[in-house]
């Protein structure tokens, strides 16, 4: 190998699922062209050196809602692919609930004009499945997006929750494309019905909001959006798990050989109803932070799989929409895209998790499961230059201040952190160099798909979907010309 590439990262340890190895990376057109010993690089324009340091596969998160068109006081795309960026993560897939909802191809295709203005890091983007824009599936989907978001619970937007009949449907629809569906898994009715009572008998404190979405909301919707996918053969993903009780439908549906993968998120990891005391409505979030007796089976599940990565549900607000006396009017959510590498690699360095784990869960796997992987989620000649360099022994503490979003209040601040990004590399150039956003990267994001890498879609009991039986009526004798 003689040709000069544009970029070698020299004397860093390459992180793996498997291994950490020390090598060096070339870099060229964006793509990784070598790893190995520093000795065996081709001439470079750039070198960047990296002795000391981790050369992570880029974060890929895979839930993040970065309010653009229609909330852009609470984020845009700039803001929130900065705060990825300043948090060593490369790809991120962003929700639907904006005004308007992404749920046509005229949406989708003004957020993708949006996005590929502002953003500093590759993004995907999802369709909502709802009741009313089924017949939008199949254009959505050449419209080019990551997956499909149903809502079975309630959330920021207040988008109406489908019935199970639009559900089943969708389901079939999505199955014939091999797409993932991702699923906020609450059952909106239970919750609807349990808060108006406890605001009609005026509890308004933080934990009322807990005691609002018990997990059983969560156990009824997962075991009902597997049943679904397995009698369709949709693929599905279940986001933010909070509780150790929804674990056995999905390690279940994982039996039965259902394609279901799930997430969880920081603070369902690392926060717990104790902490309500301390920071009341700012903790708000859906679903809740619950009982400390969930934390530790969340971690079992990450280390045998049954949960097979981690995301953060960044969900920015303004403070004056999170600071209340009354929990009912908090807007759930905080942010969590540059804070989740930190908080994971403390993680780490307590002996939670291995570093390749955190690769596996963080970026891996994520890769796998939506179809972008090997182009994403792993150091390798041929893959994307999507690197997260961190210094595993850098020690700071969060400070809401000092966040990239334009959401500075999180239940994070003044939390002590070990291990950060330093650099992080989208496509190989660097968005964010010796912890300070590179400002020109604006518009370098772009979006990615996953058709290409995705298996081919298995839908099942397609002489029984809904349109093969329309389609049948529309056959028999009584309704020929």
């Amino acid at each position: 190998m003689t040709s000069q590439v544009d970029l070698v990262l020299r004397g860093g340890k390459v992180v793996s699922p498997d291994s950490v190895i020390a090598a060096s990376v070339a870099i060229a057109d964006g793509v990784i062209v070598a790893v190995g010993a520093d000795a065996v690089m081709p001439p470079a324009r750039q070198t960047l050196d990296v002795t000391g340091l981790h050369l992570l596969p880029g974060a890929i998160d895979v839930h993040v809602h970065f309010r653009e068109p229609g909330y852009v006081h609470k984020e845009d795309f700039a803001s929130g692919t900065a705060a990825a960026a300043c948090g060593g993560v490369t790809t991120v897939f962003e929700m639907p609930n904006v005004i308007p909802p992404t749920a046509t191809p005229e949406a989708l295709g003004l957020k993708h004009r949006l996005a590929a203005e502002k953003a500093h890091v590759d993004f995907g983007l999802y369709g909502l499945l709802a009741e009313d824009n089924l017949d939008r599936i199949d254009d959505l989907v050449a419209g080019g997006i990551i997956g499909f978001k149903c809502y079975m619970g309630n959330t920021f937007g207040n988008l109406p929750s489908p019935s199970t009949g639009a559900m089943l449907e969708g389901f079939e629809i999505v199955a014939r494309h091999g797409l993932r569906i991702a699923l906020h898994a609450e059952t909106a009715s239970i919750m609807a019905r349990r808060e108006q009572r406890m605001v009609a008998a005026g509890r308004r404190d933080a934990l009322a909001h807990l005691a609002a979405r018990p997990a059983v909301v969560a156990v009824e919707a997962v075991s009902r959006a597997a049943i679904l996918a397995e009698w369709t053969g949709a693929r599905i993903h279940i986001l933010h798990i909070s509780s150790a009780d929804e674990l056995a439908p999905l390690r279940g549906a994982k039996r039965r050989g259902v394609d279901i993968t799930g997430e969880t998120c920081p603070q369902y990891l690392l926060l717990d109803a104790a902490d309500y005391a301390r920071w009341g409505s700012i903790i708000r979030v859906n679903p809740p932070v619950r009982e400390a007796h969930h934390k530790e089976q969340l971690w079992a599940a990450l280390a045998d799989g049954t949960i097979d990565m981690i995301a953060t549900d960044h969900a920015p607000h303004a403070p004056a929409e999170k600071i209340t006396n009354d929990i009912w009017s908090a807007d759930c959510g905080f942010p969590g895209v540059e804070t989740q590498m930190p908080l994971m690699l403390t993680e780490v360095a307590a002996g939670r998790l291995t570093i390749s784990d955190y690769v596996r869960l963080s970026a891996t796997n994520p890769a796998t499961a939506w179809g972008l992987y090997p182009a994403k989620g792993v150091i390798q000649p041929g893959s994307d230059a999507d690197i997260a360099v961190v210094d595993l022994a850098r020690g700071d503490s969060v400070d809401d201040a000092a966040l990239h979003s334009r959401s500075r209040i999180t239940p994070w601040h003044g939390r002590p952190v070990r291990g950060l990004p330093v650099h992080t590399l989208v496509r190989g150039r660097l968005v964010m160099k010796d912890r300070m956003l590179v400002a020109d990267t604006r518009g370098w994001g772009r979006s990615v798909h996953p058709l290409q890498h995705m298996p081919a879609a298995a839908p099942r009991h397609t002489d029984q979907t809904t349109a093969a039986i329309v389609a049948a009526g529309a056959t028999r004798p009584e309704h020929a010309a």
